[in-house]
């Protein structure tokens, strides 16, 4: 039984809360930890988010987007009193696993998760290739269509040759302001 036990030590378990108060739970998880001297079995609390691209009103912004919204991982050993002190915890809807038994997340799928997480560089990824027909959707040729003639996966940019006055004219735009047509 007790190489059972060390097999389950600590390890990242998967707390199901309601949507948008992701950041609620963590704060509150934690002083409960601090407060129910529970910092032995109850390691880490985590809100996996990455950086993501967006284009508003022609302006680039990059964003902190949660990955997996309506969730949160804590890393714990589980034991009644721990898994207590972390189901009761206001906004906290549930373990995710079968019946009250918490699953553990894999290793494997962790390591990827914090791989993502850890990408501080937003990546592009264009998925469209030279000649493709485009709909520029945001800035001042909104709504022109054209050919990509160029495309600059590096600075996620795009030439569009878009036809103007009866030629067409190289217009460099950001990927997220064209949609494929």
């Amino acid at each position: 039984m007790s190489k059972q036990t060390g097999q389950q030590g600590r390890r990242w378990y998967v707390l199901h809360t309601y949507s948008g108060y992701e950041e609620n739970v963590s704060r509150n998880l934690k002083q409960r930890i601090e407060s129910m001297d529970m910092e032995d079995k109850i390691f880490d609390v985590l809100i996996p988010t990455e950086t993501k691209i967006k284009i508003k009103n022609g302006k680039r912004r990059t964003v902190k987007e949660k990955i997996f919204p309506g969730y949160v991982l804590v890393n714990m050993i589980v034991t009644d009193a721990s898994w207590y002190v972390v189901r009761n915890t206001p906004n906290v809807t549930g373990f995710v696993g079968s019946g009250t038994t918490p699953t553990p997340v894999s290793e494997s799928e962790i390591k990827a998760l914090m791989q993502r997480m850890g990408k501080e560089e937003p990546e592009f990824k264009i998925d469209l290739d030279e000649g493709d027909m485009v709909k520029i959707s945001d800035g001042p040729f909104k709504d022109y269509e054209g050919k990509i003639s160029d495309i600059d996966q590096a600075r996620g940019k795009v030439k569009v040759l878009v036809s103007m006055f009866g030629r067409e004219t190289p217009v460099e735009l950001d990927f997220l302001q064209i949609k494929k047509i």
